[in-house]
């Protein structure tokens, strides 16, 4: 009987949450398809935008799981109390906490496959996507729309393009001395790394000396630096879109280099923690339908899944640069709302049962 009711609750609750995960992804498509027609051209046809933009999907599912397991909870437990169902389930004896036991099943089977997407599918498409929107749209100049910015040993680094292969093209390098005045800038047309070291091609240097300037042309030259393709890849893609070590070792990389790395600490413990938010969220929504959300309308369980879901990544979002502000550890950033959500879910369903 319980095996039963398992499978029921379960596929109640997953068949919602699935549908809502593809509403919201759809919108977000949807969202930058509008956002990235503006900058259409000859060579960033529409098609190469469509593939762009549907290969941002994994990512957004991802990002947006806990949202729809709160609103997906919400609805599912939400058709059965409104049959009645949990009533005659609750009379049957079965307790508050054995359903919530029921209704977690299909959320951590969601959880594990959002965690694979995070670690190894959404870094790659995340990745590719960057750099095909880059080698079509990029016109060989630096451009704020494009490429990715970097220091390391006294330079200032900007890449247009990032390939898949780990290449890279568009490489303008600007080099300042202690005083603020430059002292040389350099271009290259592509390059590629082999044994530690990129080799860059087509490279024109100029060196700014007191009362004159010296322009060098190279067809190719040596060019030493700890930024191998890996962490060029990890640059290309937001952090929200990194895996876990990926993110854990970038970190490590800019503590290193004496660079701020509070934005990715944060989104590592957010990634770390996401199954923990999930599972908050879930008693939050569990809490709801046995309490003030018993007897209300679909719409109304929506728009509070919604409010409740858009307050705890607000939450987050708010204490991520207060954490930096007041040098707290980014992992209470991620922690705090976690921590409040589990608290609150767990009272408002022990007062329910």
């Amino acid at each position: 009987m319980l095996l039963k009711l398992d499978r029921y609750i379960g596929r109640q609750v997953l068949v919602s949450i699935l549908v809502v995960m593809l509403i919201v992804v759809g919108l977000d498509f949807l969202f930058k398809v509008i956002d990235e027609m503006s900058e259409l051209t000859e060579g960033y046809t529409l098609l190469i935008m469509l593939g762009y933009s549907a290969l941002n999907m994994p990512a957004a599912f991802y990002e947006f799981l806990p949202l729809g397991c709160l609103v997906g909870c919400l609805l599912g437990l939400g058709a059965l109390a409104s049959g009645s169902e949990l009533t005659v389930m609750r009379a049957a004896g079965i307790s508050v906490w054995r359903l919530v036991r029921m209704v977690l099943k299909p959320i951590v089977l969601l959880s594990l496959l959002a965690l694979l997407l995070g670690e190894y599918v959404a870094p790659y498409s995340g990745a590719l996507s960057e750099s095909i929107r880059a080698q079509h749209l990029n016109q060989g100049t630096i451009s704020a729309r494009t490429g990715v910015w970097h220091r390391e040993n006294g330079e200032y680094i900007h890449i247009n393009v990032v390939t898949p292969e780990g290449d890279i093209q568009g490489i303008t390098r600007f080099a300042l001395a202690e005083d603020g005045h430059l002292l040389y800038s350099s271009n290259a047309k592509s390059g590629h790394y082999d044994n530690g070291v990129w080799l860059l091609t087509d490279v024109v240097e100029t060196r700014f000396l007191d009362d004159q300037t010296q322009t060098n042309v190279y067809d190719a030259q040596p060019w030493s630096i700890e930024l191998t393709p890996q962490r060029l890849k990890v640059l290309l893609v937001k952090p929200k879109e990194m895996s876990t070590s990926e993110l854990y070792r970038y970190s490590e990389y800019l503590d290193d280099q004496e660079l701020d790395n509070d934005r990715y600490m944060q989104s590592f413990w957010r990634k770390v923690f996401q199954p923990l938010a999930i599972i908050g969220l879930v008693l939050v929504a569990v809490s709801f339908i046995f309490g003030s959300l018993r007897s209300v309308s679909t719409g109304q369980r929506i728009i509070t899944g919604v409010v409740v879901g858009m307050a705890f990544k607000i939450s987050q979002d708010i204490l991520a640069p207060l954490s930096s502000l007041y040098g707290i550890d980014p992992v209470w950033s991620a922690l705090v709302p976690i921590l409040i959500c589990m608290t609150l879910g767990g009272w408002l369903i022990k007062r329910a049962g």
